[in-house]
């Protein structure tokens, strides 16, 4: 907890992995952050937790940023970002991205070395194999563009005149490759159905859209970037990463505010001086950072009707239904990969519940459980409106969340044969469980581009409120661990400049 009337020069409402980036950069300048988190501890949905022995990933799994520079480029902001706040965090390489199971028997890992990647596909789809390079290709250059630029924000004047003199070509490339979708690019290539749905597939993963309504430049940075930086997964689980930057802002003198849940935040004549707490108590600063989302942050701790924010601004995005289990080590076959998605219908996938993600991290770290086990998480899209009905801890609760959960475990015995049998610890959060434990508006994995929107429309770090910014998945690049960082990176680099400390390069 934090004292009455502790003040910043700059407040941080929500300890996601946006807003503790944005902190741990700007304090490490000079600049004095207060973060204040409802919960316990840090990370909202890249956060872990315990049960039995067992430290599960309460959301992210798949993580990049991690690279080598030397080998990568500089999209690695996690390497980045860590060696600027001289905090080491270990990470352990994994050889597969995702590991694909889709309807007529098409299975697929993106493997990380990509020519074995695009080899498996073009053996599956010959007729295609010039197309799939080209497509491919495509995502190659946008990775190869942003891996040349330093990251900062597009609203700093300053640092895009010297991105844009530095790099004239590529600033105009990646301006119009901005205009482009992920689904119309692979159209000019690619013409087999199945194939195309597996590129859908490809953005529903962590886009939860299909690939005409993602945006290219998201697309250029997730699927090449798995082929350079990697996916490189944190020792110690998904909280490694908001612990490590809470560890930094704390090095250089931050503060971070457990159970201290903002109520408000305080607006006077369009300008923000601060927020209020559940408990009443006032906290001052020059500038407040929301990491909630964009509905939150204006429909419910701005109180001021005037800056509203209808939902159907954005197309949101649903929540989720998670499976976290415990399992006997046994069940888990030699050579299965950490994590999987799973279609049993192309008719049904983007619908509620409709696709499987799954992984087993204790394959890459055994640390995560006790002796002889493993830990298995599992998760499909759900809404609130589907458990509102239900008295949250009643018994018809339970059931329901029992009965669910059985069937999104008895889909993923296609798999993994005996699931059901090996699992000697269940916990189970419900679209409610994370509307109550992440703040977040119904749940949501946040705001979409509408199909036609280009990313540049993505709503940026300032907002209409003076002073009042904004990171997390409700602003430019989206959703994703990586993306959300970005945000952070974007936010403190602005920022840091209107205070007269602008950030480093982060090399």
């Amino acid at each position: 907890m934090c004292s009455m009337n502790e003040s910043a020069d700059v407040i941080v409402i929500g300890s996601g992995i946006g807003g503790l980036t944005a902190a741990a950069l700007l304090q490490e300048r000079g600049i004095s952050t207060l973060v204040f988190e409802k919960n316990r501890y840090a990370g909202g949905s890249c956060s872990s937790f315990q049960r039995e022995g067992y430290r599960f990933d309460a959301g992210a799994s798949v993580f990049y940023g991690f690279g080598d520079n030397g080998v990568s480029g500089t999209l690695n902001l996690h390497t980045r970002i860590f060696r600027k706040l001289g905090i080491d965090v270990q990470t352990i390489p994994d050889p597969v991205q995702i590991h694909y199971h889709l309807p007529n028997g098409f299975a697929v890992p993106t493997y990380y070395d990509r020519h074995a990647f695009l080899d498996t596909l073009a053996a599956r789809f010959p007729h295609e194999a010039e197309g799939i390079h080209n497509f491919y290709g495509e995502l190659d250059d946008v990775y190869d563009i942003l891996s040349s630029m330093p990251a900062g924000s597009l609203e700093d004047v300053t640092h895009l005149l010297s991105v844009g003199a530095a790099n004239p070509l590529k600033t105009v490339a990646l301006a119009l490759k901005s205009f482009r979708s992920m689904g119309k690019t692979a159209r000019r290539y690619i013409h087999d159905e199945e194939l195309l749905r597996f590129i859908d597939i490809e953005a529903y993963s962590w886009a939860v859209q299909d690939a005409l309504s993602t945006p290219l430049v998201n697309a250029g940075i997730c699927l090449a970037d798995r082929h350079f930086g990697g996916i490189n997964y944190p020792v110690g689980g998904s909280g490694a990463i908001p612990e490590a930057l809470c560890k930094g802002i704390r090095k250089f003198g931050g503060r971070i505010c457990y159970q201290s849940e903002v109520a408000e935040i305080l607006v006077d004549n369009g300008k923000t001086y601060g927020v209020r707490l559940v408990d009443g108590s006032e906290h001052y600063a020059k500038a407040v950072i929301s990491n909630a989302t964009v509905w939150d942050t204006f429909n419910r701790l701005v109180t001021d009707a005037r800056y509203r924010v209808e939902e159907n601004k954005f197309m949101r995005a649903s929540s989720w239904f998670q499976l976290f289990l415990g399992v006997d080590a046994a069940v888990i076959p030699e050579g299965f990969y950490v994590h999987h998605v799973l279609v049993d219908d192309w008719k049904s996938y983007n619908k509620l519940g409709g696709t499987i993600y799954f992984s087993a991290p204790t394959i890459l770290d055994p640390s995560l459980a006790p002796p002889g086990k493993h830990i298995v998480h599992a998760f499909v899209t759900g809404e609130v409106e589907e458990w509102q009905h239900l008295e949250r801890g009643s018994n018809a609760y339970l059931e329901a969340k029992e009965a669910f959960a059985a069937g999104v475990i008895a889909r993923t015995e296609k798999i993994l044969p005996g699931l059901s049998k090996a699992i000697e610890l269940k916990v189970f959060a419900t679209p409610q469980t994370h509307e109550r434990y992440l703040n977040r508006f119904k749940g949501s994995y946040g705001p979409l581009l509408k199909p036609g929107q280009n990313i540049l429309q993505k709503p940026q770090n300032t907002t209409s409120i003076k002073n009042l910014f904004a990171a997390g998945d409700s602003t430019f690049p989206g959703q994703g661990v990586i993306a959300v960082t970005y945000s952070g990176v974007s936010c403190a680099s602005y920022i840091a400049r209107k205070f007269g400390k602008p950030l480093d390069e982060l090399l």
